[in-house]
């Protein structure tokens, strides 16, 4: 049965003939995690210039990347200060106008360390760009160019002022701030803004900077045959420019988390506000439309992250365990139509095709209305199980995406390690001998399975390929994962590809066994 035959009972948006109809393979990665020559400590937007090449030539037409989102001193990209703004840090300084590779050896010598060092990259990037913009900053800002940006995204002179204002209080929370600035009006904006425009115009100004490099990237990508899929957090961090401008949007009385599961017996609370919905929709929803609408400047795809809190969130009084939450609605009938409403919206206004992160306890009901809204779940294959057995890869939902793990997840190997009693019925309903280590066969083969479900996108970890090479990888594996969840560590969020991109795109065996698991 062709693709068309299986879906045409589904009523797929727009976007879907944009992306196209078919099979789209790709990888997931998280930008700070790569390295070229050219970079200066961290990813840079324009390191994936030559990935995005070899991409292209191998087959593969999807990109994944973690949220780029300005979190300032918090690595973790899901506490963004700003739903909009971009993380300075992934700026290309190669590409700034009247740099020199001599201006950048302090930089450069970042790269030699086995992890992300990420504060020590802020603060010495940072530095770079303010004297970047003592020198370049009036040339740039008198430019017709950059006051079209400025007056098209209204958001960014707020988000500004709000990084002046946190500088000037030493990094504390708004809500520590002398009472005259925790409450923003119109006539506040525009006094505070005159007395620090220029502060405030320099982190516009690398803002503008952060909009043109990955414009161009994307630009690159799509005129290679490669889409970019964006990630978009669907919290924010309570100190962030929007909570602050927006209060009367965010409940911050209540925390988003989990309810108690198999998983996590006690819950989890995730220290993100809720949104007030009522309050959102009196006003058109005009905070998510401008979010999406400034994304879909980066992104073909994006991914809608834990969707399932738009169909209901579980909200935990301030102070309080995760066990004593409730979910948001509190009436369960009415979940559909809430998150139906707000999704719906979202494939009205946005060009970028969704991708949704339907992971954990998920009723049979969301699901059914994420495929009649045409917008893909996920599914990862060694958690797809029923009665003790995995289920076959080629009956999942065509609307779907197809991985082996994910960011928040151990990798294949550590799964392998570490869940031995997973692993052995894995090997069982593959007829495989269980051994204690996945060989590189295995690996190539479960690769091969994840490519050639009857999901139309299949997407997986960079790092899990490169793990088919030992000399591609950290011999510790537990350097291999990218966060993990609920715990507070220096290695989440700072993993770092061991290879250069370089050495990747020039590593001919991983080149050819990647042709072979997408064909």
């Amino acid at each position: 049965m062709n693709i068309e035959e299986k879906l045409k009972h589904t009523s797929l948006s727009p976007q879907w003939q944009t992306i196209g109809i078919k099979h789209h393979h790709g990888i997931d990665l998280s930008l700070a995690s790569l390295l070229t020559e050219q970079s200066c400590g961290i990813g840079e937007f324009f390191d994936l210039v030559p990935l995005i090449d070899w991409c292209s030539e191998i087959g593969l037409d999807v990109i994944q990347l973690l949220p780029l989102n300005d979190s300032g001193d918090d690595p973790s990209p899901y506490f963004a200060l700003s739903a909009m703004a971009l993380n300075p840090l992934f700026l290309s300084l190669e590409k700034l106008n009247g740099i020199h590779n001599d201006d950048l050896k302090e930089l450069k010598k970042f790269n030699l360390e086995e992890r992300v060092p990420y504060h020590q990259v802020q603060s010495h990037k940072l530095h770079f760009l303010r004297s970047y913009f003592e020198k370049q900053g009036a040339n740039v800002v008198q430019q017709a160019a950059f006051t079209e940006y400025v007056e098209k995204n209204e958001w960014v002179e707020t988000y500004g002022l709000f990084k002046v204002l946190k500088d000037i209080m030493s990094k504390n929370h708004w809500k520590n701030w002398p009472q005259e600035l925790q409450i923003l009006t119109e006539e506040k904006k525009d006094e505070l803004l005159e007395t620090h425009w220029v502060d405030v115009c320099f982190y516009v100004f690398l803002q503008y900077l952060c909009y043109k490099q990955l414009v161009e990237v994307k630009a690159y990508a799509n005129k290679k045959g490669v889409f970019l899929k964006g990630d978009i957090p669907i919290l924010i961090s309570p100190d962030s420019a929007d909570v602050w401008q927006y209060q009367d949007e965010f409940d911050l009385t209540l925390s988003a988390g989990a309810p108690p599961d198999q998983f996590t017996p006690e819950g989890q609370a995730w220290g993100l506000p809720i949104f007030k919905w009522a309050v959102m929709k009196e006003r058109n929803y005009d905070w998510w439309k401008t979010r999406l609408t400034y994304a879909s400047n980066f992104y073909d795809i994006y991914r809608i992250d834990h969707v399932l809190g738009f169909y209901r969130i579980w909200a935990i009084p301030e102070g309080e365990a995760a066990s004593n939450g409730k979910f948001i609605p509190e009436n369960q009938a009415n979940w559909l139509a809430h998150g139906n409403e707000i999704l719906s919206l979202f494939n009205d206004f946005t060009p970028m095709l969704p991708i949704a992160e339907d992971l954990g306890v998920v009723p049979n009901s969301i699901r059914s209305s994420l495929t009649d809204l045409g917008i893909c779940g996920t599914r990862v294959m060694r958690w797809e199980r029923e009665d003790h057995r995995y289920l076959d890869p080629h009956s999942y939902n065509p609307v779907s995406m197809t991985t082996v793990s994910t960011h928040d997840s151990e990798t294949l190997t550590q799964w392998w390690n570490i869940e031995e009693e997973e692993a052995r019925l894995f090997a069982k309903q593959k007829g495989w001998d269980y051994q204690s280590e996945l060989t590189k066969e295995q690996r190539s083969e479960i690769l091969f399975d994840s490519h050639h479900t009857t999901s139309l996108f299949h997407v997986n970890l960079l790092g899990e390929y490169l793990a088919l090479f030992p000399e591609l990888v950290w011999q510790d594996q537990s350097q291999e994962r990218i966060n993990v969840p609920g715990t507070v560590a220096p290695t989440n969020w700072t993993y770092r590809i061991r290879p250069k991109v370089e050495e990747i795109i020039a590593h001919k065996p991983l080149r050819e066994e990647l042709k072979k698991i997408i064909t």
